[in-house]
């Protein structure tokens, strides 16, 4: 079963380059667990809207799941607390 999600960003308030640098490193990884972006758009940042919004695709739950855990990923906790004040996910279906 593919699983389809919107993931809102916002930035620490200065980290919005730091953010977008994370992002890249991290979605590079999507297609190692059967995933891939759909969409990724950013907005100017002004609150109350997020930095960023992708869309994301995966071909399986367990894709979704190997994605999250990649050791890689995680190992960048540091990195993505530092940029990132808030992550709001949302199980979409694309139309």
């Amino acid at each position: 079963m593919e699983i389809q999600l919107c993931v809102l960003l916002w930035a620490r308030p200065g980290a919005t380059e730091a953010l977008v640098a994370y992002e890249d490193k991290v979605l590079a990884l999507l297609k190692e667990h059967g995933g891939r972006i759909v969409r990724r758009a950013r907005t100017d940042g002004q609150d109350p809207a997020p930095t960023e919004i992708q869309l994301i695709e995966f071909t399986s739950q367990a894709g979704y799941d190997g994605y999250m855990s990649d050791e890689r990923r995680t190992a960048l906790a540091a990195e993505r607390d530092a940029a990132v004040a808030r992550t709001d996910v949302h199980p979409v279906r694309f139309v």
